[in-house]
C-alpha cells in the first residue's frame, strides 16, 4: 500500500542504506523530490553522495530501503522509470573521436528526443557555437564539459542527476549553466545534484537539501 505522500511525489526515497567497504554510508534516508524541484546533496568527501546518485540511477542497489516514481519502486519500473532520467557524473562521457553534433546524436539515440529543439540550438545554448564540427578531443576541458551539459538538452528526460556538474567551467559558464538548469526547473523538471560550489539559483527555485555528513 503507498502512502498518502507517494500519491502527489514524483520522485520518494525511503529508508535508504547504503553499504561501501563495510561502513555505513548513511542510513533512514528519507526525502521527497517534485517538479520544479532540485535535492542537492551536502557532506564531507566519503559521506556517500557519488553513491546516492548512483542509486538514484537505478545503477546501484541499496541494502535496504525504497526509491519510487510516482508511487512505483524504479527497479521494477527499468526502461520506464530510466527513460525519464539523465546522468552527468564526473567524467563527461563524450566520444573524443566524435565532433559534437554526433555526440549530440548519439544521445539523442539512447533517449526519447526533446521535441522544439535542433542540436545545433543545444550547442548554441552551451556556448559551443561554431564548434560543430570540431573533433571534442580538440576541445579544452570546459567545452568538453559544456557538450555534456548539451546532452542534457537533446533528450526528454525530466529528472537530471548530476554529479559536480560544474567542473571545469569557470565563473562566467557556472553562471551560464545554473540559468539552463533553472529552466529546466521552472518548466517542470526535476534535478538531484552535488557541487561544492555556492548554487547561484534564483528565490523561486526550491532547493532540498541533505547532508550526509548528518548520517
Amino acid at each position: 500500500m503507498t502512502s498518502p505522500l507517494s500519491d502527489t511525489a514524483t520522485f520518494e526515497a525511503k529508508d535508504l542504506e547504503c553499504i561501501r567497504d563495510d561502513r555505513v554510508l548513511f542510513s533512514s534516508l528519507c526525502f521527497t523530490v517534485n517538479p520544479g524541484e532540485a535535492l542537492v546533496l551536502e557532506g564531507r568527501n566519503g559521506s556517500g553522495k557519488t553513491s546516492l546518485l548512483r542509486i538514484l540511477c537505478g545503477i546501484r542497489l541499496p541494502e535496504s530501503g525504497q526509491l519510487l516514481w510516482k508511487g512505483e519502486d524504479i527497479f521494477r519500473l527499468g526502461p520506464e522509470y530510466h527513460e525519464h532520467t539523465a546522468y552527468l557524473g564526473h567524467k563527461d562521457g563524450s566520444k573524443l573521436d566524435l565532433t559534437p553534433l554526433e555526440n549530440l546524436r548519439v544521445a539523442r539515440g539512447f533517449g526519447k528526443a526533446k521535441e522544439g529543439i535542433t542540436l545545433e540550438e543545444a550547442l548554441n545554448q552551451v556556448g559551443l557555437y561554431g564548434f560543430e564540427d570540431v573533433p571534442t578531443r580538440n576541445m579544452s576541458a570546459g567545452q568538453q564539459r559544456r557538450l555534456a551539459i548539451a546532452r542534457l538538452l537533446v533528450t526528454d528526460a525530466k529528472f537530471w542527476i548530476l554529479d559536480e556538474p560544474f567542473t571545469s567551467l569557470d565563473r562566467k559558464g557556472i553562471e551560464h549553466m545554473e540559468r539552463l538548469f533553472e529552466a529546466h526547473l521552472q518548466s517542470g523538471g526535476m534535478a538531484a545534484m552535488t557541487t561544492h560550489h555556492r548554487i547561484g539559483f534564483k528565490d523561486d527555485v526550491k532547493l532540498v537539501r541533505v547532508n550526509l555528513s548528518d548520517r
